[in-house]
């Protein structure tokens, strides 16, 4: 027999704030994304069209919340910088001025 809407509800709460719990400085325990459920997958997201943000997606409440987590720090992550690359950006900025 399925859970209540109620029930389903307070379970993804439960497994909300577990997830929390043990990962206090984690971007979705800071920024508490929404968490939406389409069919069997769960979505987390700070809005609420996935196609304007962050969005992680799993099985599970832990796994959105864990894929959220990721992709936020995936897209935060400033991109890496060559040797060669910093040193062509010192001589451009020491030729403009």
């Amino acid at each position: 027999m399925e859970p209540s809407i109620i029930e389903a509800k307070q379970a993804a709460i439960a497994s909300m704030k577990s997830y929390f719990a043990a990962h206090p400085g984690s971007p979705s325990a800071v920024r508490r994304p929404l968490l939406f459920r389409y069919g069997k997958v769960w979505t987390a997201s700070l809005v609420p069209n996935l196609r304007e943000g962050i969005a992680g997606v799993g099985p599970t409440v832990e796994a959105a919340l864990s894929d959220f987590d990721a992709q936020y720090l995936r897209v935060l992550r400033s991109p890496k910088v060559s040797r060669k690359n910093q040193s062509a950006q010192k001589d451009e900025a020491i030729m403009v001025q």
